[in-house]
C-alpha cells in the first residue's frame, strides 16, 4: 500500500496503443484508435492521471473520439475527482519533456 512505501512510489502511465477495451481482452480487444502519446511518470498519482487525461482530451477530435466517449460514458473522470476529495494528490502539474 501507499502507506507502507510512502514517498518511495513512482506512478507510471504508458499512453501507447490505447484502445477502448481493457488489456485483459487480449486479442479480442478493439484495435487502438488513439495515437501514441508517450510515457508519464510522477510521485503524485493524481497528477499523473490528470495529465494523462488532459493529453488525451487535447488530441484532435478524430484521434480522441472513441477513447473520450468510453471514458465519459463509464464515468471514468470520477476517479480523478474522488482522488482529489480523498486528498490523494494534486491535480495541478508541470509537464517536463525528456527526449
Amino acid at each position: 500500500t501507499t502507506d507502507f512505501f510512502g514517498k518511495q512510489i513512482i506512478y507510471i502511465n504508458v499512453l501507447r496503443n490505447m484502445s477502448v477495451d481493457c488489456d485483459c481482452a487480449g486479442l479480442a480487444a478493439a484495435p487502438p484508435t488513439t495515437p501514441d502519446i508517450g510515457i508519464l511518470a510522477s510521485t503524485d498519482i493524481l497528477a499523473v492521471d490528470q495529465a494523462s487525461i488532459d493529453l488525451i482530451f487535447a488530441l484532435p477530435d478524430a484521434a480522441k473520439h472513441d477513447l473520450q466517449e468510453r471514458i465519459e460514458s463509464r464515468r471514468g473522470l470520477r476517479q480523478l475527482s474522488y482522488m482529489k476529495e480523498l486528498s490523494m494528490g494534486n491535480d495541478q502539474y508541470e509537464l517536463i519533456t525528456i527526449e
